[in-house]
């Protein structure tokens, strides 16, 4: 047996090196590639995608998984072998109903599709990527085809990102939540706005930097293992072991962008850097879901880079980088103003009390794009009506609109709900992080932050993708993924902000 898994683990090491070199192209197309290189970009995407789909799904491994099941029925079911063998035989379960000639299509589509995105998006002109969205969104339809039969057909695609879970478990979540998240909206539209013009001045882009990158620092963030690159549309990404890169964007009439944005996908790169290195060239080296992912860089954005202890340190440092700008501004009004509730025409933008309802449109939008009761031509004129009805403002253009998400160009349909279950995730996680490091908040407020990195990277980060998202919530929690610590914990810190 000993042997198998040895030749099971080689051929998963050629599979992983293959996915990483293929991101690594990935990476280089948003950060540094010329437009014209797009579509040979795309063919070698695609080969690599399809090489490594065909390795993965050869013969030779569903015999060897089958071979090693009893001895993984033997093993402790926690330990990284049997968790390693259980992954890989649900992914590879998966991965033999996918011809390899349909991931090398989706790696060509989405690499062109991603050039066109982005030139529609600079000129704010929808009709530009609408044909090429045309054929993500069929080659969609025609991948969630392979699963049938299914409860929905949102559920295969869903189920790649968040293994387990169904389509009617995600809509029952979110029900639960938009109707006390819209009275919490109402409610404080009701009252006095909160004052964020200081937040709207001239901000130097190399400052903003330079900040963004002592903060990602004191949080965590190892150089030796990462960089920061500049793109249209913020991401992370996991190119092997030693290589957690994040990329940001920088407006210099906003201050919030930057930085929120910096300590989000700085977020998502802790995580990773946390992953134990025995697993490194497995399936098991990445985040177990996206809402789990999601659940870490909202935590670091928002519970800890909003949070009143935060800037308790921060602050003054802030004020040294923009004296003119946040030098006659006190803590208390800082502290309200990055807090502030507005809806929102930017998703990556949206403060927590409205946020949901940004992913809530998105996922609605692509249920009926893949039900065919949408089509990919009326997205944009039915995208501005629904955000009306979710947010009460219309979008003025196509680029704040329906083309502000890279997602869809890279065919991520069945992605966007994870970002609301992360954001509930996150809270729940907070709470049982208060219960073991009662005294957080002081540490927070004097700048420390290991003894919280250390919890997370001990309960979360090490595992890897060794367990369902569900599981690993209800291990680290003790339930399952819940909305209601995060409507108390919104109802909690927005009405003390606004006095409700």
């Amino acid at each position: 047996m000993e042997n198998k898994l040895k030749e099971l683990k080689t051929i998963l090491a050629d599979v992983d090196d293959l996915q990483r070199a293929a991101s690594v192209l990935n990476w280089d197309q948003q950060a540094n590639m010329p437009a014209a290189a797009a579509e040979a970009r795309g063919y070698q995407m695609g080969t690599l995608s399809r090489i490594a789909h065909e390795t993965f799904t050869d013969e030779k491994v569903g015999k060897l998984l089958e071979a090693l099941k009893p001895a993984a029925a033997e093993m402790e079911p926690d330990s990284d072998d049997a968790c390693l063998i259980k992954v890989t035989a649900r992914e590879y379960k998966r991965s033999t109903k996918v011809p390899p000639e349909m991931v090398a299509e989706k790696a060509q589509l989405t690499a062109v599709g991603n050039q066109a995105w982005q030139e529609a998006r600079a000129k704010s002109d929808f009709p530009l990527f609408q044909p090429h969205m045309e054929k993500i969104v069929d080659w969609s339809k025609r991948f969630a085809e392979l699963f049938a039969p299914y409860d929905h057909i949102y559920d295969p695609l869903l189920d790649g990102y968040e293994p387990g879970m169904k389509t009617a478990e995600v809509q029952a979540i979110f029900d639960g939540l938009k109707g006390p998240q819209s009275e919490l909206i109402h409610a404080i539209a009701e009252k006095p706005q909160v004052d964020d013009s200081f937040l709207h001045l001239d901000f130097d882009e190399q400052k903003q930097w330079d900040f963004g990158v002592e903060a990602v620092t004191q949080i965590g963030y190892d150089w030796k293992r990462g960089r920061e690159d500049k793109v249209t549309h913020p991401f992370s990404t996991n190119l092997g072991y030693g290589d957690q890169r994040i990329t940001t964007r920088v407006y210099d009439d906003f201050f919030n962008t930057h930085l929120f944005a910096t300590l989000h996908e700085a977020g998502h790169a802790l995580y990773e850097q946390g992953i134990g290195p025995e697993l490194a060239r497995t399936p098991l080296y990445g985040g177990t879901s996206l809402a789990i992912h999601e659940s870490q860089s909202r935590l670091w954005e928002n519970l800890v880079g909003r949070s009143h202890q935060f800037w308790t340190f921060n602050y003054p440092r802030l004020q040294e980088f923009f004296p003119s700008q946040f030098g006659n501004v006190d803590l208390e009004s800082f502290y309200k103003g990055i807090n502030k509730v507005e809806p929102s025409f930017i998703r990556v933008e949206a403060d927590e009390a409205t946020y949901n309802l940004h992913i809530m449109l998105r996922m609605e939008l692509e249920i009926e794009l893949l039900e065919g009761k949408l089509a990919v031509k009326d997205l944009p004129e039915v995208w501005n009506e629904r955000f009306n009805q979710y947010l009460g403002v219309t979008p003025p253009d196509d680029a704040e609109g329906v083309l502000q998400d890279v997602h869809w160009s890279f065919g991520l349909y069945g992605y966007f709900s994870t970002y609301a279950l992360g954001n509930l995730i996150s809270v729940q996680i907070w709470e049982a992080v208060k219960k073991d490091l009662p005294d957080l908040e002081d540490l927070m407020a004097a700048g420390k932050f290991s003894d919280l990195h250390k919890w997370l990277r001990e309960k979360i980060y090490r595992h890897g993708s060794k367990f369902e998202p569900q599981e690993l919530v209800q291990r680290v929690t003790g339930s399952k993924i819940d909305g209601t610590p995060y409507l108390r914990y919104l109802q909690s810190k927005f009405g003390e902000i606004y006095g409700l």
